[in-house]
């Protein structure tokens, strides 16, 4: 097991639940329906990738797979950070960053599928 990579897994996955409760309790008379579904989509794609982060955490500790976690964290704050801060701030440049945490996302997912692979034999 790796213990950082799930502490980090643990303090995300409290964040998108506090975050998620914040937005449809505290945050629904404030945003239009198009931004709540943006900061749904941020709660969504942290809940998901928090989850792979600690699967990655419970693995054998691997060179691949830390890669993998790095690029998950940094997707959740790329991806999700930039759509929370869109959607509450109303700064639309910040949806230049989203991509950054996709591709960061694609990466993690590439890094886990390479190592599955080198894994298998």
């Amino acid at each position: 097991m790796q213990t950082k990579i799930l502490v980090w897994a643990a303090v995300s996955g409290f964040c998108a639940v506090a975050l998620g409760a914040f937005g449809a309790h505290g945050l629904k008379p404030f945003l239009t329906e198009h931004e709540l579904d943006i900061y749904k989509t941020a709660v969504n794609y942290q809940v998901w990738h928090t989850l792979l982060l600690a699967l990655i955490a419970r693995l054998p500790a691997d060179k691949l797979l830390s890669w993998a976690a790095n690029a998950l964290l940094a997707g959740i704050v790329l991806f999700s950070g930039s759509l929370y801060l869109l959607a509450i701030c109303k700064v639309s440049w910040l949806g230049m960053i989203t991509p950054l945490g996709g591709l960061a996302f694609l990466l993690a997912w590439a890094l886990l599928g390479v190592a599955a692979y080198r894994a298998r034999s």
